[in-house]
């Protein structure tokens, strides 16, 4: 499977002009990947404005992105603010041609943001199948929380939207390669960069890991790009079987 990283610039709680730009960037990759991974809250920015930017599920965004998909013959995903009884979300989407589709709530909040108060959290993980890989969706944040993501042996993608600031450059790299290490997976993850309307600039370095935890793809930290990269299932499980890790992990039960 060949998948693809977006690195935009993202212009803030400007949905138009995101969906233009982005559209640009993805062009290029129509019939030549599988899927595209952009960063969390795409059209908007990471604002902390739900009650004037969200969307129904099947809203704006929604629309825009099985537009793409259906154009592109891939998959594309990634996060935006939803509206969905009575209840706001920080939604990663996933849409694929065909009309399949998938999502996955932030469990984890960045209360030091304030997005705890105004957002509700997701209750439970979502690890779904397309085109022949397993794959497990999170959110920023919850990149600091590996119990939370924890693999057996159910999942051979995680993908991690984010909003990453530059200030804390060196945890999102590290712990990025740390997910990829202790589950024995890929990891890509979506970063945005620029500076958004709260004056915070983001550190960009989106990349693609294999399950040593060796980057494969990586984008630079101030240039807005896609990445792209080739991974193999058949190489993941033959590395898997020759270093069986898993098989000494811990069972337990996370209580929501």
């Amino acid at each position: 499977m060949k998948i693809s990283v977006i690195q935009p610039d993202i212009a803030w709680e400007d949905k138009s002009r995101n969906f233009l730009n982005l559209s640009a960037l993805l062009s290029p990759l129509n019939n030549k990947t599988d899927i595209v991974i952009l960063p969390e809250m795409f059209n908007t920015g990471f604002s902390m404005k739900p009650l004037e930017l969200s969307e129904s599920p099947d809203g704006e965004t929604f629309r825009w992105m099985k537009g793409i998909a259906e154009k592109g013959n891939f998959g594309v995903c990634g996060s935006y603010i939803v509206k969905e009884d009575m209840n706001f979300f920080n939604r990663w989407v996933f849409v694929s041609p065909g009309n399949k589709t998938e999502h996955y709530d932030k469990r984890h909040l960045f209360s030091m943001g304030g997005e705890d108060s105004l957002f509700s959290s997701g209750k439970s993980r979502l690890i779904f199948s397309f085109r022949g890989v397993r794959i497990s969706p999170y959110i920023c944040y919850d990149l600091r929380f590996p119990v939370w993501s924890s693999n057996r042996d159910e999942y051979d993608l995680m993908i991690y939207a984010a909003s990453w600031p530059q200030v804390r450059q060196n945890v999102w790299t590290t712990l990025l390669k740390a997910r990829a290490i202790e589950n024995q997976c890929y990891v890509a993850g979506s970063n945005r960069t620029g500076i958004d309307g709260e004056g915070i600039r983001y550190c960009g370095e989106s990349m693609i890991i294999d399950a040593r935890g060796e980057l494969i793809a990586f984008a630079q930290d101030e240039k807005e790009c896609s990445i792209s990269a080739e991974i193999s299932m058949t190489e993941l499980s033959a590395f898997r079987k020759k270093f069986p890790v898993m098989n000494d992990g811990d069972d337990f039960t996370i209580n929501i």
